[in-house]
């Protein structure tokens, strides 16, 4: 007897925060600027995109950086307060990127699972979505805090803690990221990727996307859906 592999429908999708849903990526990153430019310095973009999304391939930390280059003449306490009040100020006047509202509108009217899996702490992602009013369309919202010390992403794991919340295998999920860390975590937990990078994520490249997209307003869900069955 020939037994067929059964290819189940899409029943989840799966959401970056940073950069996907409100761009809190570009703010901090033109945040950073303001202020090594400031001292006279430029930040090293090269070494800044290595560590968005996740815990990347870089341990770059921009105020460490900053003070060995003015030589102690600034302190890196002081830069990281300074920088969180400035990039918060910027994140706030930022609205919910294009397309996003209109994916978790079709979703839920297919009755699609839905899940957060950020690499950045609830407090910080848990209340930007209470304040765009986004919380409660969320089943399930996976966070730093719910995985081991160091295994965000790149590492599977914020996706694989994200499917079992709902119940989903790997093949019944779609992630939607925008950096290269987030890329590399959904193709290590085996599920189909799309990529939506931004004007900071762009710089380092998405390889390895299922599909990449300008922005989620390009994409039709319907369609996606019928290609993955």
């Amino acid at each position: 007897m020939v037994v067929e592999n059964i290819v189940m429908p899409i029943s989840t999708l799966i959401f970056d925060f940073d950069g996907l849903i409100l761009d809190t990526e570009t703010p901090e990153f033109r945040a950073w600027q303001a202020i090594y430019r400031e001292h006279g310095h430029e930040i090293p973009i090269e070494e800044w995109i290595q560590i968005v999304g996740g815990d990347g391939i870089s341990r770059f930390d921009a105020a460490e950086h900053l003070a060995e280059l003015t030589q102690g003449g600034a302190n890196p306490v002081w830069l990281r307060t300074r920088h969180r009040s400035e990039s918060d100020a910027l994140v706030l006047i930022q609205p919910i990127l294009p397309g996003v509202l209109d994916i978790l509108n079709e979703a839920r009217d297919r009755s699609l699972g839905l899940v957060i899996a950020s690499s950045s702490p609830h407090a910080w992602v848990d209340s930007h979505l209470t304040r765009l009013d986004l919380f409660d369309r969320f089943d399930s919202i996976i966070c730093a805090e719910d995985v081991p010390p160091g295994r965000t992403k790149p590492n599977p794991d914020l996706f694989v803690k994200a499917l079992e919340a709902v119940r989903a295998r790997a093949d019944e999920a779609v992630v939607f990221e925008d950096s290269l860390n987030g890329v590399k975590a959904a193709r290590a937990a085996g599920i189909f990727v799309v990529a939506v990078p931004n004007d900071v994520t762009s710089l380092l490249g998405v390889d390895g996307a299922d599909l990449t997209l300008k922005s989620l307003a390009d994409l039709r869900l319907p369609g996606l859906l019928s290609r993955l069955l």
